[in-house]
């Protein structure tokens, strides 16, 4: 980072000057909002709202075409739709206390917002997300204006259109619900922190462990990605973000040693997906389930942690397989890093994430963690600046333990310590002329942050209006009553039905709207059929993470697409071989609710673990067509088999699943000798 001043621009990717600018003062708002919190929490959320749509506006302006004279009235159009958005948040923040003294009395001007709003997140949804979430929430609009009229028990006693934008337009259940107070608080802040620790070289860090202590094995470039993006995973909660951060690396070398593009592509698809459910940075959908099911935050990561480890075992089980199926080898000692030169370069960019770890076990909320942990990374980021100049190792040692206890003057007098010492070292960068990177990066971390934010935000903004109609119209419970109908005599019957539910709604929409639609719909009906609360949530969370990996909208296998010159329909068939512990895991959960630690004690944990594994083991093999060597049709059924008595929990089915698999490996090892000992004479 000691690059001169005059390269400090180089690094900033081309936006639009003006729009540029609203990025960084999107992440400035986001960031002051979260550390000294001097709004209500509606008047935040109208903001960031009113932010989204500003940038969604201009950054996707109508009418894109080649003409110029449409093209101009296009982003003309697009920076005036994008200000009234952004002018009606400020709306909210302006008449707040007239607002609360009106609450559901519209005035004229009410009217205009409410309607207006609610049509721009409409529209800016599907500028960013296509027309599948929109329709389907337009599907709910018009069933709070119109479901009086529908026949049977669908109808509902009718709402007043006053009654509908008041809600949605106004409310903490519209527009303005939980998924978007999540969005504007914890969600964009690790967001910016997973930017940041991007910008300052983490995923290189990561890259250059991977391939360091697994690249030289059988398989070992496709184990490189399942290392590499379970651990960007950490600090980066998005499924599709991760697939074009390490994939532009781990694809071409799968490929390069001899895996077909569909499947490395799919190996990065299936893994990158794995980083929404990876601790401690999980995805967004993990910080809504906290505040919909009102658990603390730890909760969640503590009931994710068994499933996510067991899913990257279970991918990386796979590659290796495949390695042995078509004989590959790993890389060359000499082509691979050092792992410990590559911690030993970078290992202060660890020090946020081990922070915000040990926070997050401590207790500490999501945001006051991610707050700490984003503030750390930035002074890392201008602290290394300023002391790599420093050539003395005693020097240096005693620059980073001033800077530390300059750190600990958080504790006496809070987050301000950080704005303070973040000042201070940028301006020793000017003073001292070294850190024009440093700068540099960070601008470019906070407007990447803004960017990355938007579809998850607009996505947060338009499922509010889902949320808002069912708490209006009480539908869930309706509908619910039909599923339990249909499963209360079997909890797999209704366990399949979520899991089709989860799978046919992520076709058309992301994870996050998938997951509340789901939820608000099925996860009652699971509670009611014994399924221990935090179970019922995760189980509709895996698979509204698995739709991202199931055909024909698979949207994480598109986007390694372009990347591995293959389509996305041949890499989610793949995906879907590779991440298939993925459909199994989430049931046995269910049934042994120890695997998510919410029963039982250490013991009954460490055996559903053991036959977890021994159950992906089969299912690897079956799915492959390889274990020690090659398996026939009726050895890869037989393992399938096998590996399935395991995840049904009644009397026997434990002790048929194991002796079958110790018989089938058995028989497997013995054919394989007797036929080493034909070839051999």
């Amino acid at each position: 980072m000691t690059d001169n001043n005059n390269k400090e621009g180089s690094h900033l990717k081309a936006l639009p000057m003006g729009v540029f600018w609203i990025a960084l003062l999107f992440s400035g708002y986001q960031i002051w909002m979260a550390s000294f919190h001097p709004l209500s929490s509606q008047v935040i959320r109208a903001i960031h709202v009113g932010f989204v749509l500003l940038m969604i506006f201009t950054l996707y302006p109508p009418f894109e075409t080649r003409r110029a004279a449409l093209a101009t009235f296009g982003r003309m159009l697009g920076w005036t739709l994008g200000i009234v958005g952004f002018v009606f948040g400020l709306y909210h923040w302006y008449y707040e206390s007239d607002l609360t003294l009106r609450a559901g009395d519209l005035v004229a001007s009410d009217w205009v917002v409410g309607v207006v709003t609610i049509a721009l997140v409409f529209e800016a949804a599907r500028r960013v997300m296509g027309w599948g979430l929109p329709l389907i929430c337009g599907i709910f609009l018009a069933y709070a204006l119109f479901g009086q009229h529908l026949p049977g028990t669908l109808a509902h006693r009718g709402f007043g259109v006053d009654q509908v934008v008041s809600a949605l337009g106004f409310g903490t259940e519209g527009i303005y619900g939980t998924p978007t107070y999540v969005s504007s608080t914890y969600i964009f802040l690790f967001i910016l922190f997973g930017a940041f620790l991007e910008q300052a070289g983490m995923i290189r860090l990561f890259n250059d462990f991977a391939m360091g202590t697994v690249g030289h094995t059988r398989g070992g470039p496709a184990k490189v990605s399942v290392i590499s993006s379970g651990l960007m995973g950490t600090i980066n909660g998005s499924g599709v973000a991760n697939v074009v951060t390490t994939g532009q690396f781990t694809i071409p070398l799968m490929k390069r040693f001899g895996y077909s593009p569909a499947f490395a592509g799919g190996v990065e698809a299936t893994a990158s997906m794995g980083g929404q459910i990876m601790p401690p940075v999980m995805g967004a959908v993990a910080f809504i389930m906290a505040e919909t099911i009102n658990v603390p935050y730890i909760e969640i990561v503590k009931a994710a942690l068994i499933p996510a480890i067991l899913y990257f075992v279970t991918a990386f089980w796979m590659v290796h397989l495949e390695a042995g199926r078509k004989g590959l080898l790993g890389l060359s000692k000499e082509e691979c890093p050092n792992p410990w030169t590559a911690v030993r370069e970078r290992w202060y960019l660890l020090l946020p994430l081990i922070g915000l770890v040990a926070l997050l076990f401590s207790g500490y909320t999501p945001l006051f963690s991610g707050t700490v942990g984003l503030g750390l990374t930035v002074i890392l980021i201008f602290g290394a600046a300023v002391i790599s100049g420093v050539n003395a190792p005693a020097l240096r040692a005693l620059a980073w333990a001033l800077l530390g206890f300059a750190c600990a003057g958080f504790y006496q007098f809070g987050v301000g310590t950080f704005f303070v010492l973040v000042a201070l070292l940028v301006a020793l960068t000017y003073v001292l002329r070294r850190g024009g990177d440093a700068r540099a990066l960070a601008v470019q971390a906070l407007v990447d942050g803004a960017r990355h934010a938007l579809p998850v935000a607009i996505a947060c903004a338009l499922v509010g209006v889902i949320i808002g109609v069912i708490n209006l119209t009480g539908v869930a419970a309706e509908l619910g009553g039909h599923i339990i109908a249909i499963g209360k005599d079997s909890l797999f019957l209704a366990l399949l039905l979520t899991m089709i539910t989860c799978l046919v709604l992520g076709m058309g929409i992301p994870t996050i709207p998938n997951y509340i639609i789901t939820s608000s719909l099925a996860a009652p009906v699971l509670l009611q059929l014994g399924v221990p609360l935090i179970v019922s949530h995760m189980f509709v969370f895996y698979f509204g993470i698995m739709a991202d990996l199931t055909p024909p909208v698979a949207l994480a296998c598109f986007a390694a697409a372009p990347i591995a010159r293959e389509t996305g329909l041949k890499i989610s068939v793949q995906a879907i071989r590779v991440a298939i512990a993925g459909f199994i895991v989430p049931f046995m959960a269910v049934y042994s609710p120890a695997l998510m630690l919410q029963s039982g004690d250490w013991l009954d944990t460490t055996w559903i673990v053991f036959k977890a594994l021994v159950a992906i083991g089969m299912w690897g093999a079956g799915a492959i067509g390889f274990l020690i060597g090659p398996l026939n049709w009726t050895e890869r059924i037989v393992a399938i088999v096998s590996a399935s008595f395991l995840v049904v929990a009644l009397p026997l089915t434990d002790e048929i699943g194991l002796g079958a698999v110790a018989l089938f490996v058995a028989w497997h090892v013995w054919r394989l000798r007797a036929q080493r000992a034909q070839v051999a004479h």
